[in-house]
């Protein structure tokens, strides 16, 4: 293991307490299969946002109670023909628990937050390896298809839209405002949508503000940069940026063994999220002439 740049900081013994037997409990009645989920989401936000019980606040303020509880609350992706219902209905009210708990001290804490965002993430995600750290304010789009190893960190406000599948690999980092996409639209029929797997490779960094398309792998140990947006893959060790993003340099290494190369990964095929979309959609754009890119106008016909 490489020397962390970050150091251990503590907290109160009284609070760091106080803490540990909240995740315990929230582990317990997480793991007895005869919990509700959604009371026990409900509960956790009622003493977390208001300082009271459910039962309490629904009696005082109930348009504020009844938020609380995601049986009464939508997601986007209930209204997509690609979410498995059966699925969704299982993790949306630890869903609603972890956006919502971002909104609180709780969640904003990380001594706090971390540990109970790991806590979720297993319950959630399709696979969570060891040790994930994922920070505040970071939104999915079902979570049941996120697959993620060990040692992997999310930073704050990035969204991950795993309805197509993302997989984030050991050691992978996602840094702040990053959009990671699984999912694309027909430029013509915008109801056409096709689900693409995204890979995320061991060691690799998406960094601050870019954005990775559907269907994308990124091999181990590469690098997307600032504000660049990919639309195809970054070869091992490989440096892309810009709009669109190139790979335009290398990172120095020794060899090494590699498991995610987008040159010979196996890629999962395609899906459709529309029936009425069943085929795979066709090139449906050409190249702007010169005048055309250059804005200028263009006749055509006669007048």
């Amino acid at each position: 293991m490489g020397v962390t740049w970050l150091k251990p900081v503590d907290v109160g013994r009284d609070a760091q307490s106080a803490y540990g037997e909240f995740l315990r409990d929230l582990e317990a009645r997480l793991a007895d299969p005869g919990t509700d989920r959604f009371v026990l989401a409900r509960e956790v936000l009622a003493e977390a946002m208001y300082g009271r019980p459910y039962a309490a606040l629904l009696a005082d303020a109930p348009l504020a109670a009844l938020n609380l509880d995601a049986r009464n609350v939508t997601f986007e992706a209930e209204y997509y023909m690609a979410t498995d219902t059966e699925l969704f209905g299982r993790v949306k009210p630890l869903l609603w628990l972890w956006k919502n708990l971002d909104l609180t001290p709780v969640g904003q804490n990380p001594v706090l937050g971390i540990p109970v965002r790991r806590v979720l993430a297993e319950r959630i995600f399709r696979r969570v390896g060891r040790n994930f750290k994922c920070w505040q304010n970071v939104e999915f789009s079902v979570g049941y298809n996120m697959e993620v190893g060990d040692d992997v960190v999310v930073h704050r406000h990035v969204l991950l839209d795993d309805i197509g599948g993302i997989e984030l690999h050991d050691n992978a980092s996602i840094s702040d405002y990053v959009n990671v996409y699984s999912h694309t639209h027909s430029v013509l029929d915008g109801p056409d949508v096709t689900l693409r797997r995204t890979v995320i490779g061991r060691g690799a960094r998406i960094t601050y503000h870019s954005t990775v398309l559907a269907g994308s792998v990124v091999s181990d140990d590469a690098m997307l940069a600032t504000h660049a947006l990919l639309r195809s893959d970054i070869p091992p060790h490989g440096i892309a940026m810009g709009v669109p993003a190139r790979t335009t340099r290398f990172k120095v290494r020794e060899p090494q063994e590699l498991r995610v190369d987008s040159r010979s990964f196996v890629r999962a095929p395609d899906r459709k999220a529309n029936p009425e979309f069943p085929e795979p959609t066709p090139n449906q754009t050409r190249v702007a002439s010169e005048e055309e890119g250059a804005g200028r106008r263009v006749v055509t016909g006669e007048r």
